[in-house]
């Protein structure tokens, strides 16, 4: 499925497919990134597990996280789990290059993703992360959802590896992402 252009308006049949396709295939675990928490707001109750993925505590101000205590706390209490960490293929690459200039490996990788679309490096990377913190199992396949600013507009089918094993990835299946990027 190819939505005409990137962004929200996306967002509702984007959870329609990821959803649909889940069924599909019997999976069982749904990585969001979400960082205000609304995204993942659509998949509660769906009777599949959701993992919400938020950018790290300072990503936008010094010390600020960008999900409200009490949107973290609807989430859990409605059995979504909740990661809040560092970008997988950012981190201290980033501060690097920031401080001193250049590209690095990392940052490199999702350069490359980024060709497929912003959604397709972010459904790669959150997926990476849910499963470093041991928040989906090893070994089974998820879908991944993401977008290219707010709301999702991507959704993937993804056999995750941890971060020490990034390239033995499987990107299974693009579900659904925008034409122009």
């Amino acid at each position: 499925m190819l939505w005409k252009k990137s962004g929200p308006a996306n967002t509702v049949p984007t959870v329609e497919e990821a959803l649909k396709r889940a069924k599909e295939l019997g999976i069982k675990y749904i990585v969001v990134a979400s960082n205000s928490g609304k995204t993942a707001e659509n998949f509660l109750e769906k009777d599949i597990q959701v993992v919400c993925v938020t950018h790290h505590v300072g990503f936008s101000k010094p010390g600020e996280s960008e999900m409200g205590p009490e949107m973290k706390q609807y989430l859990l209490q409605k059995g979504a789990r909740v990661l809040t960490t560092t970008h997988l293929l950012a981190g201290v690459d980033r501060a690097v290059r920031l401080k001193f200039g250049g590209l690095y490996p990392a940052e490199i990788i999702a350069a490359s993703l980024r060709m497929l679309g912003q959604g397709v490096k972010v459904c790669v990377e959150v997926a990476g992360m849910a499963l470093d913190a041991g928040l989906i199992p090893y070994g089974e396949e998820i879908i991944s959802v993401a977008g290219s600013g707010k709301g999702a507009d991507t959704a993937c089918v993804i056999l995750p590896a941890h971060s020490n094993n990034f390239f033995d990835t499987v990107v299974k299946e693009i579900i659904c992402m925008p034409r122009e990027k």
